[in-house]
């Protein structure tokens, strides 16, 4: 039996579906080699799918590290130093559709430090089947983002996912494919290319073992691995039913900034996009710069270092006090990230609390200018 809690998530990840609500649940209670233990063991509170594929899992292990020796991929775990502590936020969630929950680990192929990469990144999502202005702006947004510093996130497909990462390339940024299979799968096939250049300037990442094949409902669950990682999701083109409306949907219940890039009111293309703005879904940008504004919303603030949660949170807050649910609901930010970001602020000893709620501290950092 394993003694190490890194292989345990491992061996956990492939006895145990992605998303599995009932991971959260006992991880609530043990740790993932107690989880691990209690799985070998079986008994009625362990799902017979598991404990049956206990057995198997040493082997595949064994096996998947070996593939991903080949592509120079490697396995990060929760609490580890290239962990992204953004995705603990799942575990938070209610989740869509019978799916929720952080990870177990991540596969992570490439020569990039994913907390890095992952500091403030955008993800650009949108339809497979896009037009040539979606294409055309999928690609111009990503490249403006990259400009500014910031990584692209996508899903690798083809289509407005494609568009992004080529962006995010041509501008002289990082970016990161989140894969619905292993990340030594080429998926699709004639993105291998595209692919192999993502791994060398930036990361494709999976939380399905090497040489996983790529399965319908895996593309749903590895949307809510995109929404977590990003500070803002922006879709480009999305019909009625569009899987990119899932990430959407997974960023608003995160309390991302969500955006949507409007399109001709006849096109089928954007009648997902628009139906998403015309709900307060969404916010409309039409540029990398609305991106990054809505996003981030300032520079040369003055204030420490803080994420971009805090920097949108002491833009909100004024010298009269202001209850956080009232700042959450103001910003379309979750509760749970906004008092986050009032605990990070209030570190750095720029804002105070009272009865009444909270407020910028006076002598903390002046008005900060917004990006114009």
């Amino acid at each position: 039996m394993t003694r190490s809690p890194t292989r345990a998530a491992m061996m956990l990840s492939l006895v145990a579906e992605a998303g599995d609500p009932r991971l959260v649940t006992w991880r609530e209670r043990c740790d993932p080699l107690e989880l691990w233990q209690s799985v070998v063991r079986g008994g009625a509170e362990i799902p017979d799918r598991w404990h049956d594929g206990a057995a198997a899992a040493p082997r595949q292990a064994d096996a998947a590290l070996r593939r991903a020796d080949v592509v120079g991929a490697r396995w990060v775990v929760p609490g580890s130093p290239g962990w992204p502590v953004a995705l603990d936020d799942l575990d938070q969630l209610e989740g869509i559709g019978q799916v929720t929950g952080a990870p177990l680990g991540l596969w992570v192929r490439g020569g990039g430090d994913l907390t890095s990469i992952a500091s403030a990144p955008i993800a650009v999502v949108g339809a497979r089947g896009c037009t040539t202005y979606g294409a055309e702006a999928a690609s111009d947004i990503a490249a403006d983002c990259a400009d500014q510093g910031h990584a692209v996130i996508s899903g690798a497909a083809f289509g407005i996912d494609a568009c992004a990462h080529r962006g995010a390339l041509l501008g002289g940024g990082p970016t990161v494919a989140v894969m619905a299979c292993g990340v030594d799968v080429d998926y699709p096939r004639a993105h291998a290319a595209l692919l192999r250049r993502i791994a060398e300037e930036g990361l494709v990442i999976s939380e399905f073992p090497p040489g996983a094949q790529p399965q319908r409902h895996r593309f749903l669950v590895r949307n809510r691995i995109i929404a977590a990682l990003s500070v803002g999701v922006v879709v480009v083109e999305a019909a009625g039913r569009s899987g990119s409306l899932n990430t959407l949907h997974w960023a608003d219940q995160l309390g991302r900034t969500t955006m949507a890039v409007p399109g001709p009111i006849t096109a089928q293309a954007s009648c997902g996009t628009h139906r998403a703005i015309r709900e307060g879904k969404a916010l409309l940008v039409t540029s990398g710069r609305d991106v990054v504004a809505d996003t981030f919303g300032l520079v040369d603030d003055g204030l420490p270092h803080v994420g971009p949660a805090a920097r949108r949170v002491w833009v909100r807050l004024e010298a009269e006090p202001q209850p956080a649910e009232q700042i959450a609901s103001a910003l379309r930010l979750s509760p749970v990230a906004v008092h986050r970001a009032l605990r990070e602020l209030r570190g750095h000893g720029v804002v105070s609390v009272t009865e009444a709620g909270w407020s910028r501290d006076i002598t903390g950092p002046t008005e900060p200018g917004r990006v114009g």
